[in-house]
């Protein structure tokens, strides 16, 4: 496995693999790798020919400089896992190698109406930073297919809303959400909770379980069910952002008819924000 550091290099390596007509998949992190983000690896392994993995701890999408300064830089021990499962390269650029005039004055890629709501509109500039740091991502890596988790739902639509918009000849490939035994969703952030909050933060799949079961039920005042698992929420000890009921194309409110939805929630457990989501099909008698 080859470990790049400088955009000079990785693309002489692309330029090799083009070379050979290879096909070539990204797989986008922030690192502190866990079995979630192996998972998109071994998917993307299944797809083309080259795996790349980046690993860079993106400044612009964090709305808080304690939390960037906090988020785990594990690069030795992500390198070994991912040549566990035969990547053939990982970039691993410094800040001043992806933004070399600084981040303050970097070109930036909004993605209108889905960057404000909900995740955004807790994490102002969020997802501005994980579209830039995307697109630079694509021109750099040029790759045919990009593979991202599920687990941030909105995060994937919005990639695939960029590459359709910016006609980016990529393919988005999402991969279902890997989960503990106990239903909590592999998150690098897990490793914030102390051991009391984990015993308690699978309580937030739940909730979107029991939701979906009254949604499938035939319930259908999504406003009353949202404000009834939030509360749910902070009587299990989680402090709720949001918990919302939403059309899974394009995350507006759903209308008479829409089945296809999909239920997200973010919530605090210490100094840890957790976030889930869970897609349902309603039936097409009660949509």
């Amino acid at each position: 496995m080859n470990i790049v550091h400088h955009v000079e290099d990785l693309r002489g390596a692309r330029r090799a693999w083009q070379v050979e007509g290879c096909t070539v998949a990204l797989v986008p992190t922030m690192g502190n790798l866990h079995e979630g983000h192996l998972s998109l690896v071994r998917h993307a392994r299944t797809l083309v020919d080259r795996v790349v993995v980046s690993i860079f701890v993106n400044p612009l999408q964090f709305d808080r400089a304690e939390d960037l300064a906090a988020y785990p830089r594990t690069l030795a021990e992500d390198c070994r896992r991912l040549a566990g499962e035969a990547a053939d390269l990982v970039f691993a650029p410094s800040e001043s190698e992806l933004y070399p005039d600084g981040r303050e004055q970097v070109t930036r890629v909004t993605v209108p109406v889905l960057s404000d709501l909900l995740e955004g509109a807790h994490r102002p500039g969020h997802f501005a930073g994980v579209a830039t740091v995307v697109c630079k991502l694509f021109n750099l890596v040029q790759p045919d297919v990009a593979v991202f988790g599920e687990k941030d739902f909105q995060q994937l639509l919005l990639i695939r809303r960029m590459v359709g918009d910016l006609d980016m000849p990529v393919r988005i490939e999402g991969v279902a959400t890997v989960r503990e035994t106990d239903g909590l969703a592999m998150s690098s952030r897990n490793a914030y909770l102390e051991a009391g909050e984990r015993a308690l933060a699978p309580a937030i799949h739940q909730t979107l379980s029991e939701l979906a079961a009254r949604l499938k039920a035939g319930e259908r005042d999504y406003s009353a069910l949202e404000r009834e698992a939030e509360k749910v929420l902070e009587k299990r000890g989680l402090r709720s952002d949001y918990v919302a009921v939403r059309r899974r194309q394009d995350l507006l409110l759903p209308r008479p008819g829409d089945a296809r939805l999909v239920i997200l929630a973010a919530a605090w457990l210490g100094r840890a924000r957790l976030i889930d989501n869970l897609c349902l099909d309603l039936p097409s008698s009660m949509g």
